[in-house]
């Protein structure tokens, strides 16, 4: 169903429920929560023991009986009872309860790029649990070029590249709407299982848990080729801890994999774009946005790799739900954004 801008002023929260982190933004206050997407949960009773960064932090430390899971996979809720659970824990007692109280409560949501009518659906019943009457799904991609700063409503071409856990959105905007636009299922965890198998083949090495980000670890911005990293991991053969040393060369030879079907996208929405856009491009360059668009060198090896000049937003990893309070808050010139149309 289309949503417009009017009808999105009328909401008054804002939710990116991300696979990595849950990010609330209230109309008039900003953002209110921004949490890991965890749920740590006592298969024998059921309770809910903890979520956020409480339970993160439980990953790869507890007894068998307590489960550590994530409700939603790549801006998609897989386990609606689950993310409803998390949710309420997240937000709290206190907020909850000036929710309840809105009889006209509106929520905003944050949607992955061409997502399936189960996608949505998922997301709406998610949300509808917290007491909302009424809840308006928005375009991710469009929220986050907002949230960084584009000119989206201009006629001329933006380009924008969302780096999430899971998937990379790329799209090209010009006057509102989105004229090109693909989804590559590479993302942060993608990359950092890439990295974690390279350390368990190559040096027979691994981390101390699933939820480590090993990237940061061997890689620093603009780190030169003879560059070393020293890892701390558990020996493959005989369990015990090890220390290795790692090139950092070796290790962007290891993700060139999955930045490559990352940089096939990018050439994909750049072909299905006409010349006089691509001309625009060729000036603007590429906007990161995303929590993986700060992952060490991701930008340069970006930049290599097309010839075109890539920004890091400011904020990257908040772009999208902070440009959707920019919607909410009335803060956006009201143009018709065809893009937040599902």
């Amino acid at each position: 169903m289309p949503v417009s801008l009017d009808q999105l002023r009328r909401c008054s929260v804002a939710v990116d429920l991300g696979a990595a982190r849950t990010r609330i933004y209230l109309k008039g206050s900003g953002l209110v929560v921004d949490e890991p997407s965890v749920a740590a949960v006592n298969t024998r009773t059921g309770a809910l023991l903890a979520v956020g960064e409480t339970a993160e932090q439980m990953t790869g430390r507890t007894p068998e009986y307590i489960r550590v899971v994530r409700p939603v996979a790549g801006g998609t809720v897989v386990d609606i009872e689950m993310a409803q659970r998390m949710l309420r824990q997240l937000i709290g007692d206190k907020l909850r309860k000036a929710w309840r109280r809105n009889p006209r409560l509106r929520i905003a949501a944050c949607t992955p790029h061409d997502s399936e009518p189960l996608t949505r659906r998922a997301s709406v019943e998610t949300l509808s649990a917290l007491g909302a009457r009424r809840v308006e799904l928005a375009n991710t991609l469009l929220c986050a070029a907002v949230g960084c700063g584009l000119p989206v409503e201009q006629p001329e071409a933006t380009m924008i590249a969302l780096c999430g856990a899971r998937t990379t959105q790329v799209a090209v905007l010009s006057l509102g709407a989105i004229v090109a636009a693909d989804t590559v299922p590479v993302g942060g965890h993608t990359i950092d299982r890439t990295v974690l198998e390279h350390l368990r083949n190559r040096h027979d090495l691994r981390l101390r848990c699933e939820s480590t980000h090993p990237l940061p670890l061997v890689l620093t911005a603009a780190a030169e080729t003879d560059e070393r990293a020293e890892v701390v991991g558990r020996d493959v053969a005989t369990g015990r801890a090890r220390t290795v040393t790692v090139e950092t060369e070796e290790v962007r030879q290891a993700i060139r994999g999955p930045m490559t079907a990352v940089l096939d996208g990018i050439r994909g929405v750049l072909r299905r774009c006409p010349p006089d856009l691509v001309a625009d491009l060729s000036d603007r360059g590429i906007m990161l946005a995303g929590g993986t668009a700060s992952l060490p060198g991701l930008r340069t090896m970006l930049a290599r790799s097309t010839g075109m000049a890539v920004e890091t937003a400011e904020q990257p990893d908040t772009c999208a739900v902070r440009g959707l309070g920019a919607i909410l808050e009335g803060r956006v010139r009201p143009v018709q954004l065809d893009s937040l149309t599902h």
